[in-house]
């Protein structure tokens, strides 16, 4: 009998969502049944053109379905630190064909497996938000959603107090994190406080070492020129690390709303701190992970055994 949680990923890779899909899927920790595209750090189709890279480099026959190509509401703003293809530093030579299936795949896949699918959740949620559009009873059916994503008591890293992929699309952050469904949220709260280092990808052994080293590079580079930070800050994978090692995370309960019409506050995570008043704690917010057991843990996943 199969006991693995059965995840789908959706993301927008992206050097940190490369990383994040390696290790769940080389862990051996989850039944990933399907990898879901999302516009976000780049175009859709390079988004999905990166996936397939990512696979490939695993030999994983996990299907990849793509996604919308822009946000709800707004245009696509895109991030500067990944470069113009999203993975700076990979070999890139496949296009992969769009099959826009991504919203029906999410939906087929959780009802075919009431409250045992997590999805996580690391670009914008559009797909999310579109599937529960679609299919209003989906977020009861869903076990969890470990969502990269927000800022709670540090500045944003797309606005001043908003995160990347909540800002480019709060309208559907805000679908999700209204959602009847239980939540983990990641934000860049413990992210900044848990980057890499090349010193740490070095010490990876076997067939993935060039290959990241070549990715990680660069985007070092990215993060040192557009975010004054000099390390590779890993926001994805501690996503898909708390499916490979929960216990190294500690959480709190919030209350969470998303901004959406704020002239300088759209996108923000607003959490409400006030220690009085009814709150509805909607979100299980990570504040910690134990640092050296997740860099143990990456370096040994990431190499060959």
């Amino acid at each position: 009998m199969n006991t693995k949680p059965i995840v789908i990923i959706d993301t927008d890779p992206g050097h940190d969502d490369a990383l994040a899909i390696m290790l769940l899927i080389r862990s051996g920790r989850a039944d990933v049944r399907a990898i879901t595209t999302v516009a976000g750090n780049v175009d859709v189709q390079k988004t999905t053109n990166n996936a397939r890279y990512v696979l490939d480099l695993l030999n994983s026959k996990v299907a990849i379905f793509s996604g919308s190509k822009k946000p709800l509401k707004k245009e696509l703003i895109r991030a500067n630190v990944h470069g113009e293809t999203g993975l700076t530093g990979a070999n890139i030579t496949k296009v992969e064909p769009l099959n826009r299936l991504a919203v029906a795949k999410i939906i087929e896949i959780v009802r075919s497996n009431p409250t045992k699918v997590t999805i996580v959740t690391i670009g914008p949620e559009t797909n999310i938000a579109k599937s529960f559009i679609k299919d209003p009873e989906l977020p009861k059916l869903i076990k969890q959603i470990v969502i990269m994503g927000g800022a709670i008591n540090v500045p944003g890293n797309k606005s001043a107090v908003a995160e990347f992929n909540l800002f480019v699309d709060p309208d559907a952050a805000k679908i999700v994190f209204d959602a009847p469904v239980k939540k983990i949220m990641v934000p860049l709260d413990v992210c900044n406080v848990m980057p890499l280092f090349i010193e740490d990808f070095r010490k990876i052994k076997g067939k993935l070492k060039n290959p990241i080293l070549s990715m990680m590079r660069q985007f070092i580079s990215g993060i040192a020129k557009f975010e004054n930070f000099k390390g590779a800050l890993v926001y994805d994978v501690l996503a898909t690390y708390f499916l490979v090692n929960p216990k190294a995370y500690t959480f709190k309960k919030m209350d969470i709303r998303v901004e959406t019409k704020g002239e300088l506050t759209a996108g923000m995570s607003v959490a409400d701190k006030r220690n009085w008043g009814k709150k509805i704690s909607n979100v299980n917010v990570i504040t910690k992970i134990d640092r050296k057991k997740f860099t143990k843990d990456f370096i040994k996943i990431m190499s060959d055994q």
